[in-house]
């Protein structure tokens, strides 16, 4: 070692340099071979400084990557050694420090100093591929060069290093059909398109090797395989198997039956393989078609016409077949094929057939019984031209009102028909051979009947109304309208008039608008509905047909109490009701009515049977109630001939009391007048038959209600402290359910006699 100057022992090389009277050093790198196979240490160098004098007083030490395990330094004298076999490819190189000590004082004499060692690389690394096995594919027939598939090999050396590392590409199998570039890998075709057919060969394996070194004798050399395949494109075109085709199919096939298939076959595969067939000439080309068949690519031929053996017994048409999709590069005269399809026709026993597919025949609704309605044709289509006979499918005709001439085919009616009822009718002729009835054939018949006017309108609904009590003169209080079952070519149209029966002595009218309605209208200034709360009004419709139709209709009015705006507040009881008889409901009332009052005489009578002893009360003071029936308004005393008071305390005399004639009142004689005059249109109610007379009350003492009621006494006696007349109108101002007892009230004893 020298100062301002270096000093290289063996691989070490030093540097020293001066920084304030004390020299400082500093060690480049190291280098060491990789893969040392000696069996002692392997040397790497020497470390020393100037402070080391030879006295044995310097001690060297060694840290960082491996220091005391991979490397080991001579603490005396700074020899490095490696103490065992080392790969670059896992670590190319290790950092280390270095300083020196005195052994005596422990203390540094020189500042830690950093070096690396690193590994020279030795080739022992073969290449590699990224893929054991490639698979790529090129189209068949491409020309020389064309590019398949690129495969990369890389080598663990040092690529910085030498040759180690660098790689040559070659072909080892596969010739002559592909090459590879040495420095890229890209493969390619070798041979041109007439050699690299797909029909001929479809698979090739091709071994590649990459050797480093530069391709130089000692290099290492990796391979892989390359599996390649000839992609298909449409170079060859569709073939018949056979150039005539023969079929027989009989007469009776109908439209898409399958005749027969004819096959071709392409050396293609896929898309390029998919054909379609046509039919291009001869004369049955509008008697039959050709389609492909997807799943086999065969093609299928089908009628596409009735077939007639008695009209044409063969038929010859020419096919052809081509590919659906067509490479141009390819394209030639040969690229479509033709054939020859002959088709025999079969003679068969066919059924009748009709002239027509369905019939539309017309009839009048007052056609009489065996009239015409129309005339339906078929004919055998056999050679034989046997007779045909006909008849009604009776399932379509369940009523049999039409009826077929077995001979002639000729419909006519059975029964009469009626349009309202049913205006079409669809049957079913049947024309089967006379001699086969198996051969049989059917047709359709709508039969539409035509309507004649047999039919009078009617109104359109059942009409209620009212009429207002203090109604004007020409006032409007319905709008009708009629219906027609009937049908006329040009519409409807109905006349309206009031019946002549009442139209003298009518409280109403009608008054046509021309527009298939009309309108009720009052004939007078106002109404009583104490005098008549109920008119029924005849309106005489007819129609503009022919012939003409008419009829009655009637509408019943109510007379009812209205406010100022003409809206109803109140009528008769006896006027609510919308129609004659009695409803479902009513007459289930009434029913358990019967039925209560049955168990209640029932139980009167067995009663009457356990009495055995005397009432309980049979004093003098023994008074009981008297039933007293007010269903005629009045009656008094009188009334009190409905039962005997002796009858209920001796029963035994009963029988004496119900054989004497009832006894009348003695003061006024009972008389027929009615409170409301009669109509034709309304009977009076039987509760208005009353005498003409001011009632008086008879005394009743209710024993069992006790004495000191609180309820005060209902006589008319004390009702009224004078015989001063009274003003009962102003009840009408309390609301329409006191209007009616104002007008009882209000009214003159004149009204009532």
């Amino acid at each position: 070692y020298r100062k301002n100057g270096s000093v290289i022992r063996g691989q070490t090389r030093s540097t020293c340099c001066f920084r304030h009277h004390s020299c400082r050093w500093m060690w480049n790198q190291f280098f060491l071979q990789e893969e040392y196979t000696g069996s002692d240490y392997q040397y790497i160098g020497k470390l020393q400084s100037d402070q080391d004098r030879g006295d044995s007083v310097v001690k060297y030490v060694l840290s960082g990557e491996g220091a005391g395990t991979i490397f080991v330094l001579d603490e005396s004298n700074g020899d490095l050694h490696a103490t065992r076999r080392l790969d670059r490819e896992e670590k190319s190189f290790y950092v280390l420090r270095a300083t020196v000590v005195n052994k005596r004082t422990g203390l540094k004499l020189e500042p830690e100093t950093e070096f690396v060692i690193k590994l020279h690389d030795i080739n022992d690394n073969e290449p590699t591929f990224s893929k054991e096995v490639y698979s790529g594919s090129v189209p068949e027939r491409a020309e020389i060069g064309t590019s398949v598939i690129q495969v990369t090999a890389t080598d663990a050396d040092d690529s910085m290093y030498g040759n180690s590392a660098k790689l040559v590409y070659s072909i080892s199998q596969g010739h002559p059909y592909f090459s590879v570039d040495p420095n890229t890998g890209v493969i390619r075709t070798a041979l041109g398109p007439g050699d690299m057919d797909r029909e001929q060969r479809e698979h090739y394996q091709v071994v590649i090797e990459a050797k480093d070194m530069a391709g130089q004798r000692g290099g290492l050399t990796g391979s892989t395989i390359v599996n390649i395949s000839l992609t298909d494109v449409n170079d060859n075109p569709p073939r018949f198997t056979q150039s005539i085709y023969q079929f027989r199919v009989p007469e009776s096939f109908k439209h898409g039956s399958q005749v027969g298939r004819v096959r071709a076959t392409d050396r293609d595969i896929g898309k390029n393989a998919e054909m379609f067939f046509s039919i291009v000439s001869g004369d049955g080309m509008d008697v039959f078609e050709i389609s492909t068949d997807r799943q086999t690519q065969e093609g299928i031929i089908t009628v596409s016409k009735p077939l007639d053996y008695e009209r044409k017994q063969s038929y010859t048409v020419e096919i052809q077949v081509q590919n659906t999709q067509v490479d141009t590069r390819f394209l030639s005269a040969g690229s479509k094929d033709v054939a020859t399809v002959r088709i025999s026709v079969e003679d068969v026993d066919e059924p009748p057939q009709f002239d027509k597919a369905w019939y539309q025949l017309e009839v009048k609704e007052d056609a009489v019984v065996g009239a015409a309605v129309g005339t339906v044709s078929a004919v055998d289509p056999d050679g034989a031209r046997s007779l045909v006979k006909y008849a009604i499918d009776r399932r379509t005709d369940m009523d049999r009102i039409f009826n077929i001439h077995p001979g002639n085919g000729s419909i006519f009616l059975q029964r009469t028909v009626d349009r309202e009822e049913n205006a079409w009718h669809n049957i079913s002729v049947i024309a089967s051979e006379f001699n086969n009835p198996r051969q049989s054939s059917s047709v359709n018949v709508y039969i539409r009947v035509l309507d004649i006017n047999d039919n009078a309108p009617v109104l359109a609904t059942v009409y209620e109304t009212y009429v207002c009590e203090k109604s004007k003169a020409a006032q409007r209080i319905q709008t009708i309208s009629a219906v027609d079952v009937d049908e006329p070519p040009t519409g409807h149209k109905f006349f309206f008039s009031l019946a002549p029966e009442g139209a003298y002595r009518s409280n109403f009218t009608v008054r046509d608008n021309g527009d298939n309605t009309a309108a009720i209208l009052t004939r007078r200034n106002s109404y009583s509905r104490l005098q008549q709360s109920v008119y029924l009004v005849s309106v005489v419709i007819t129609d503009a047909d022919y012939p003409m139709q008419s009829s009655t209709g009637t509408l019943t009015v109510r007379v009812c109490t209205c406010d100022r705006h003409g809206n109803m507040e109140l009528c008769n009881a006896e006027a609510l009701s919308s129609s004659p008889g009695l409803s479902t409901g009513a007459l289930i009332a009434i029913l358990l009515c019967a039925i209560i009052l049955l168990m209640i005489v029932f139980l009167f009578a067995a009663l009457k049977r356990q009495r055995k002893q005397e009432p309980l009360i049979i004093s003098k003071e023994d008074v009981r109630d008297n039933v007293v029936s007010y269903n005629d308004e009045g009656g008094g005393e009188e009334d009190t001939q409905a039962f005997d008071m002796g009858a209920l305390r001796h029963p035994d005399s009963a029988a004496a009391v119900l054989e004497e004639p009832a006894k009348q009142r003695r003061d006024i004689m009972p008389t027929d007048t009615l409170l409301y005059p009669p109509t034709v249109d309304t009977p009076p109610p039987p509760s208005r038959l009353q005498p003409c007379g001011t009632p008086y009350d008879s005394l009743a003492t209710y024993a069992y209600e006790g004495a000191g009621s609180v309820a005060e006494s209902l006589s008319s006696l004390g009702s009224a402290s004078s015989e001063a007349d009274q003003d009962y109108h102003y009840l009408s101002e309390w609301g329409p359910r006191f209007r009616k007892l104002a007008d009882l009230y209000g009214a003159d004893d004149s009204d009532f006699c």
